[in-house]
């Protein structure tokens, strides 16, 4: 049987700049009003469309938007046009021959490759990744470094409004941020997981103390506490304390997932198609760590709806995935640049089960919202 073929005619990119909900959000890198985005369109000579998004933040993305886009549009729109988006192996490794690194940018245009072949084939993108094990998804709420009196009535809120789950950030001192973390429990109760996220901002021994901390609140997990590249520190904190400790900042590509298993730091890792380079590429990860007995969570805080979309549709085809996706851009941000935005609200929400990824770009919101990079 011949290979299905969908030879790439056209790549439109786009930047844009959305704005976030409230005053913005501050974690341990920075505050952020609006989310700036990189949207990636393919179309094939037989009108066939894929989309592609891809959400850089400042401290968590090794390329910024403004690279991802110049690399897209520069390197990789001219290297997968013509190709057969049929087959997005052959693009990634098309895109990987061209140029290394820029996962993110990758991640865009593979995306789209997707997308365009899922719809082609008129089957949903978890169908084409393997089949949904999960009809609903649960989400993740968040608290931010704010003081225990807000943290609790934040939480609160989340819990009142259908989610079992919370990451709280930590950061602004290990004393302080067990206050934050003590009123929370206090304010939820046991029918919350909680999670707290010290962004790679503690030093091992720092990180070791607010471990013992915390260890009164119960928590799901203590996220990277330590500098990414510190996998040794990491381990030393994994041993001293009694909670699950995961590693973030620490996954890249492949190659630092097999680093994390080996070092033993981790009992739990944090995926992200963006950041791994695309929906094929994540899920190998996936199924690298559930061979390696580790939980994951999947989930970018700060993506639209094309990328939000992605995860979820990655998420629900493995029961190694915890409840509790982290995948909320659409509750931070004030607009999105699909027609219909994703209504995250209750915490949950069916799988969806349109062609590809299921989603139609909003032309006018794109041109609202772009921006020159």
């Amino acid at each position: 049987m011949d290979e299905l073929y969908l030879p790439i005619k056209s790549v439109d990119v786009f930047g844009v700049a959305v704005p976030l909900v409230g005053a913005g959000f501050k974690n341990a890198y920075t505050t952020k009003t609006t989310q700036k985005s990189a949207i990636v369109r393919l179309t094939a000579e037989d009108g066939s469309i894929g989309l592609g998004n891809i959400d850089p933040s400042p401290g968590y993305s090794v390329e910024t938007v403004e690279e991802s886009l110049t690399v897209i549009r520069r390197v990789l729109a001219p290297c997968v046009k013509g190709m057969n988006a049929g087959n997005p192996h052959r693009l990634i490794d098309a895109m990987d021959r061209t140029i290394d690194a820029y996962l993110d940018a990758k991640a865009a245009v593979e995306m789209a490759a997707v997308d365009l072949l899922a719809r082609h084939l008129g089957i949903p993108a978890h169908q084409y990744l393997g089949g949904a094990v999960k009809d609903t998804v649960s989400f993740n709420a968040w608290v931010g470094i704010v003081s225990p009196d807000e943290a609790a009535a934040e939480a609160r809120k989340w819990f009142d409004g259908g989610f079992r789950s919370a990451k709280i950030k930590v950061g602004g001192g290990i004393h302080a941020d067990r206050d934050r973390l003590m009123a929370v429990r206090a304010a939820v109760g046991s029918g919350m997981a909680l999670r707290a996220d010290a962004n790679a901002g503690y030093s091992v021994e720092d990180a070791i103390a607010l471990g013992r901390l915390l260890e009164p609140v119960g928590l799901q997990l203590l996220e990277q506490p330590v500098a990414a590249e510190d996998l040794a520190g990491m381990a030393k904190v994994r041993q001293a304390v009694g909670m699950p400790v995961m590693a973030d900042e620490s996954i890249t590509d492949y190659r630092s997932l097999i680093d994390v298993i080996r070092a033993d730091c981790a009992d739990i890792v944090k995926l992200k198609v963006m950041k791994q380079g695309g929906l094929l590429r994540c899920r190998r990860m996936l199924e690298t760590a559930t061979a390696a007995g580790m939980p994951v969570v999947i989930g970018h805080g700060f993506g639209l709806g094309i990328n939000t979309t992605a995860e979820i549709m990655l998420a629900c085809t493995s029961d190694n995935v915890l409840d509790g996706l982290e995948c909320v851009g659409p509750l931070k941000t004030a607009d999105d640049i699909v027609t219909a935005k994703l209504d995250l609200t209750r915490g949950h929400l069916a799988v969806p089960q349109g062609p590809g990824l299921g989603v139609t770009l909003d032309d006018e919101k794109v041109r609202r919202y772009l921006f020159d990079a």
